[in-house]
């Protein structure tokens, strides 16, 4: 499987909608264009409406003719966030999609104790990544949300991830917690972790997936370098799923791969109520698609 063949997977969803907070947004609403173009889903844009439809006018006209999308004024970003979040709540949409609002902002709304989309779980940023050279996807997580997550918190992001990839059809997923060495080093904690995970996925305790680690990276995805270190597991040299031990090993994995390797990519927060489509404000319309297409398979798995 590759992006695009999960945009082909998301159009054949039933009656997809997605609200956007501040939606006011060049390539937000390119993407949306694209989506529409698709017949992936349908929108419910919250934002100005003057600026929205000034950006469509210029950008997009095709969306004011397509019946695909209704417009809902929210004088603020701050109101845009909270009217798409219950939006949400209220399943009048299936997904929320960040449009031009800090991060911050809509994690508000979407972690209000009122209203928001709170399940007690911990939210975790899941990338899939089409990597040149390799003929599946590649999820790294979590790469945007968690600092310095426990054992506890690592176990919640595995099952966020896991739920993420079976919603595209990756059955039993093989999850890889990363660490520097392939070995338990009581001064590593990542090791540590990673030994208590691959304990406690064998017991039950983490179920729908395999998981075994430590692994570095490049014994997790190339069977090669497992051979070569004599390493013998279900997953080393083909993981599909990378836990990263911390946030600052997450970032630089996730853009190197799109830096260095020229990687595309889709992403969602997972663990609420919904998927949340929280891309950068210089991601390009084309990843946002991807991350729609994302969060739209993955709909029925929150």
């Amino acid at each position: 499987m590759n992006l695009q063949s999960l945009v082909e997977k998301a159009t054949q969803k039933e009656h997809s909608v997605v609200a956007v907070a501040a939606a006011e947004d060049k390539e937000v609403l390119g993407a949306v264009g694209m989506a529409v173009q698709r017949d992936m889903a349908e929108f419910i844009l919250f934002g100005d409406k003057e600026k929205i439809e000034a950006i469509i006018d210029e950008n997009v006209p095709h969306l004011k003719s397509s019946g695909a999308i209704k417009i809902k004024h929210a004088a603020s970003p701050q109101k845009a966030a909270e009217l798409a979040v219950k939006a949400v709540r209220e399943n009048e949409a299936g997904a929320l999609m960040k449009g031009n609002v800090p991060t911050a902002v809509i994690l508000k709304a979407v972690l209000n104790k009122e209203w928001g989309l709170r399940t007690g779980n911990v939210l975790s940023h899941v990338a899939a990544f089409e990597v040149s050279g390799f003929n599946k996807l590649i999820f790294v997580t979590d790469a945007a949300m968690n600092i310095m997550p426990d054992l506890s918190q690592k176990t919640q992001i595995i099952e966020n991830a896991v739920s993420v990839a079976s919603s595209i059809g990756v059955s039993l997923p093989k999850v890889a917690p990363l660490a520097a060495v392939e070995v338990v080093n009581p001064a590593m904690q990542a090791t540590l972790d990673a030994a208590s995970l691959t304990m406690m996925n064998q017991r039950g305790q983490i179920k729908d997936c395999v998981v075994d680690g430590p692994l570095a990276l490049d014994n997790a995805i190339s069977q090669h370098a497992a051979e070569h270190k004599g390493i013998q597991s279900e997953v080393a040299g083909q993981a599909d799923i990378l836990l990263v031990p911390n946030i600052e090993t997450g970032n630089a994995l996730y853009k190197s791969l799109i830096y260095f390797a020229k990687a595309k990519v889709g992403a969602v927060i997972a663990g609420a109520k919904a998927p949340i489509v929280l891309t950068s404000r210089a991601d390009s319309a084309e990843s946002k698609l991807y991350s729609l297409a994302l969060a739209i398979c993955s709909v029925s798995n929150n």
